[in-house]
């Protein structure tokens, strides 16, 4: 007998017969979620490849930006002093922002050479666990 969607009654199944299908049901809910992952990994890596495109063109519409808002402020301190002076002001300023966010980024990178990587501190716990050992 069958139900309403198509599976099989089990009800009247001895307990032998049943547990004699426990490794199939179980292989086939193992090659059912495997494959149930290997469709999420696709679609997420399809959404996050995506994303980066989105991310590269907004980063695209940006660079050009930049420079247009650089002329906006040599116009507009050349309202108030000669065009010369205006752009060396904001070349200055730049510079400027170049040398503090350079900085910033080095101390990161400093910081990141301090921590103690996975490899030296699995060979610390090796190195700690045989003296232990030694001892006994």
């Amino acid at each position: 007998m069958t139900t309403p969607r198509g599976f099989r009654d089990r009800a009247d199944d001895s307990l032998l017969t049943l547990l004699g299908e426990v490794p199939e049901l179980v292989r086939n809910l193992i090659v059912a979620e495997i494959d149930s992952a290997k469709k999420w990994a696709m679609s997420a890596g399809k959404e996050a490849g995506m994303g980066g495109v989105w991310f590269i063109v907004a980063l695209f519409f940006l660079f050009w930006s930049l420079p247009a808002l650089g002329a906006f402020a040599i116009i507009g301190l050349a309202s108030w002093m000669p065009a010369w002076l205006a752009s060396l002001i904001v070349l200055v300023l730049g510079l400027v922002f170049v040398a503090v966010f350079a900085l910033l980024g080095l101390l990161r990178f400093r910081r990141l050479r301090r921590l103690q990587s996975p490899a030296k501190a699995v060979a610390t716990d090796t190195r700690i666990v045989k003296d232990v050992v030694n001892e006994y």
